[in-house]
This record gives structure tokens, sequence and C-alpha cells, in this order.
């Protein structure tokens, strides 16, 4: 098996993590997203997408979504358990990660790919072209603040982002405040609980993955 990655890039980040949580390695095969690597022959072969991460297996079968990659490694190496350990933690974990990804991390995507020039024709990843929309730059924005209020609040009575326990919700939330410095936004100083969370999760050494 190998793992196609960007050390720069965010989506890959968040597998990385998780593979560091698990304490496993996969041999790694690094794209060159800034040079336009994705879209070339030779990657589109691996993935039509033109997106990382892939998960290829010997078969040469492969995974091009983070979160599949991270529910494969999951459930073969259940432990530790950062999806959830019963069938109503699963689900508030899966609640919680969809959050953090739908409010916090599309939510910079969108900010970042509508006003970056490199992005002029790719304002979404993937196969297709689309032009950036100067307006969408400025919603994703407040999107994101509104994400740091909501993160804030959901952390006041909790150490971790579903409970008691660090999870991919942790993980995703953790890619997501990072990559929002992109766009030049940090948690805002009354958000204590978040801030106090940020710098937790941030001193994990899976961090650095």
């Amino acid at each position: 098996m190998k793992f196609y990655d960007c050390t720069t890039a965010p989506s890959p980040r968040r597998v990385r993590i998780f593979l560091a949580e698990k304490g496993i390695t996969v041999p790694t095969v690094q794209v060159d997203l800034r040079n336009g690597e994705q879209f070339t022959p030779a990657f589109r072969a691996v993935n039509p997408d033109g997106t990382v991460p892939v998960l290829e297996f010997d078969d040469g079968s492969r995974i091009t979504d983070a979160i599949g990659i991270c529910r494969y490694f999951e459930d073969t190496q259940p432990q530790p358990p950062l999806m959830g350990v019963d069938a109503r933690d699963k689900a508030l974990v899966t609640e919680k990660q969809r959050q953090a990804e739908r409010d916090g991390f599309y939510a910079v995507m969108e900010a970042f790919r509508n006003h970056t020039r490199a992005f002029k024709t790719k304002a979404l990843p993937g196969a297709f072209d689309y032009e950036q929309i100067p307006a969408l730059a400025e919603r994703g924005r407040q999107r994101v603040a509104n994400f740091f209020t909501t993160a804030n609040a959901g952390l006041a009575d909790s150490e971790f982002v579903a409970g008691a326990r660090y999870t991919i919700a942790d993980i995703t939330m953790l890619v997501t405040i990072d990559f929002a410095g992109w766009i030049k936004m940090t948690i805002p100083e009354h958000c204590t609980h978040l801030r106090r969370w940020y710098d937790a999760v941030s001193a994990r050494p899976s961090a650095k993955a």
C-alpha cells in the first residue's frame, strides 16, 4: 500500500495525524501541488479528481477521501479508538466531525479558494473548472467567524470536541483552525474554551505529523 500526500495541504494532514495517533506508518508518495503535479496525466491515472490524499492498495484499488481513509485504518486497527467506541459514541463522533468539516473546514476552503489568485479557475477542488466568486470569499470568512464562536461554546463543558476522548472530530477542528491561518483568521481572544482546547491538542506529538 502507499499513501499519496502533500505536506503543505490540510486534507492529507488529517490522515497523517490520524495515523500518528494510531502509531501506523504507511509508505508515502509526495505530490507537488504547488507546481501542479496533481493535474498531470500520471497522477490523474491515480485519482481523476486530481486531489490528495489517496490510499492505494497493493491490488491497485484506491480510496480518495480523507475520512474514508481514516475509516479503513480505524477498522483495521481499532486501538486507540478515534471514531467512537459504541453505537451512540460513534454517532456522536460522526456528528461532531461533520459539523467541524461543514462549518469550519469547508468555510475556510470557500474563503481561500475564492480569493487566492492561483485558484482563479479552480474555486472548487476536483476534475472540473469553476470560476471564483468573490462574494463567496467574504461569506466564507463570516462562516469561519461563526465557527469559532460555536466551537468555543461547545467546548465550555467538554475536554474534547466529542466528549472526554480525543477523536477524529478534534483532528478535523485542529486542522481547520490552522488552515484558517491561510486566510489570516485566528481564534478570537474571547474564545477562551477554544483556546484552551487548541493549546492542548496542538501539544500532542501527532499534531506535528
